[in-house]
């Protein structure tokens, strides 16, 4: 017989004598039965604990069966007293299922809770959520069968005086074999290689399901005044070679707006960062409804593509702004001959001359090169994934930009 589902069993249900709700916190940090509010004869002694540089806290370490359910967390003094917002990206989190010795999740804590660029700004979604832009909430479900353990550590210079979270979860939940383990894979490419798309997450092999990405982007201000998403979402899966099987139409589009992009929070997809004066973006898009299948690989990317009129294309590339056109979209009749899509194909129909006067309010799209980075979230059927460990502090700070709505002491 199938063991019930902890999530979809009625409000109004009993739950199995073998399920137990647990809470992991600094006041219970072993989740053990009986063991919560033990300092300062119960009263509130140990709701937060300082992260010196370089050491690591462990929020969960717990055997058995069980069932992540919720993560929660703050930093109130991020800012305080001089310290960084960076510290969103110099503060990682790693979690391990099964005894495992690499962690199936690992990312700086404010892109894993969605805080892109390092910037936390009010959302909610289906899955994370920061009501106000100071405290994080994840809401995966995060399967185990013997054992979870989640870490936090200070990989920065500054010490962080003030960190509060509990972890929710039931132990005694036993899985099907179908049941699989929850991973996230954190990159940055600073930039990207011209013509070459930002990996948001490398080939992985096994059976499982790609849940979806927070993502954002720190656009190079040498191509100011033109636009940027026109990038399409691809993956390959199960074999798929060359060509992939999924490709979507650009950015706005995949997280489901278009023509560009302004702050929407909708369940499973969104923008929470849309600063065209600091010229940064950050997205996310969730595959609940839509789910993505795989089994036996898959990898995903985002193709690095903006677009402008063809004499600032032209313009800029003469200048030595670093950029490759690759279409030109065009109305009335068509110089290619009868028939021709609206669509100049540039890589397959050739380039005709960009600074001809005729073309110039052409919408031409171009490679450009950027700052990406993104969380990608996804399932598989084993605690590790085999992907590369996540890079040293110093790549995930440099050169980052913060803007004034970064999570504050003022605000907390």
């Amino acid at each position: 017989m199938t063991p019930p589902d902890p999530l979809t069993l009625p409000l109004y249900h009993s739950a199995p004598r073998s399920w137990q709700t647990r809470w992991a916190s600094f006041e219970n940090p072993s989740a053990g039965k009986g063991t919560a509010a033990t300092t300062n004869r119960g009263a509130k002694g140990s709701a937060w604990c300082c992260i010196h540089p370089g050491e690591s806290k462990t929020l969960l370490d717990v055997e058995g069966s069980g069932l992540i359910t919720r993560i929660w967390a703050t930093l109130f003094d991020l800012t305080f007293e001089g310290k960084p917002a960076s510290m969103l990206r110099a503060l990682r989190i790693d979690m391990f299922w099964d005894g495992a010795t690499t962690p199936a999740v690992s990312a700086p804590i404010g892109d894993f809770f969605g805080a892109s660029l390092a910037r936390a700004l009010p959302f909610a979604n289906q899955f994370f959520s920061s009501p106000e832009g100071r405290s994080f909430n994840c809401f995966v479900p995060m399967p185990f069968r013997r054992s979870a353990r989640i870490t936090v550590t200070n990989e920065g210079p500054h010490c962080l005086k003030h960190f509060f979270y509990d972890v929710n979860l039931l132990m005694g939940v036993e899985h099907p074999a179908e049941a699989l383990y929850f991973h996230t894979h954190w990159r940055r490419e600073s930039p990207n290689v011209l013509g070459e798309p930002f990996t948001l997450l490398p080939r992985v092999s096994g059976r499982g399901r790609f849940l979806g990405t927070h993502f954002g982007v720190n656009l190079d201000p040498i191509y100011d005044g033109s636009w940027w998403g026109e990038g399409e979402f691809k993956a390959w899966l199960d074999g798929d070679e060359r060509h992939p099987t999924l490709c979507g139409t650009g950015e706005e589009d995949y997280i489901g707006t278009g023509y560009c992009q302004g702050l929407f929070s909708h369940p499973t997809q969104g923008c929470t960062l849309a600063d065209g004066g600091a010229r940064q973006f950050g997205m996310y898009r969730f595959h609940t409804v839509d789910p993505v299948y795989f089994h036996t690989d898959f990898r995903a990317v985002l193709d690095t593509i903006g677009g402008c009129q063809a004499a600032w294309v032209h313009q800029k590339r003469t200048a030595g702004v670093p950029l490759d056109p690759i279409s030109l979209s065009w109305d009335g009749q068509n110089p290619l001959g009868p028939g021709k899509s609206w669509l100049w194909r540039l890589k397959e129909d050739g380039e005709p001359d960009l600074g001809d006067p005729a073309l110039a309010e052409r919408w031409c799209n171009f490679y450009r090169c950027d700052d990406w980075s993104g969380a990608a979230y996804f399932y598989l059927d084993a605690p590790e994934n085999g992907l590369p460990a996540l890079r040293p502090v110093e790549e995930r700070i440099m050169n980052l930009k913060l803007g004034p709505a970064s999570l504050t002491s003022a605000n907390a």
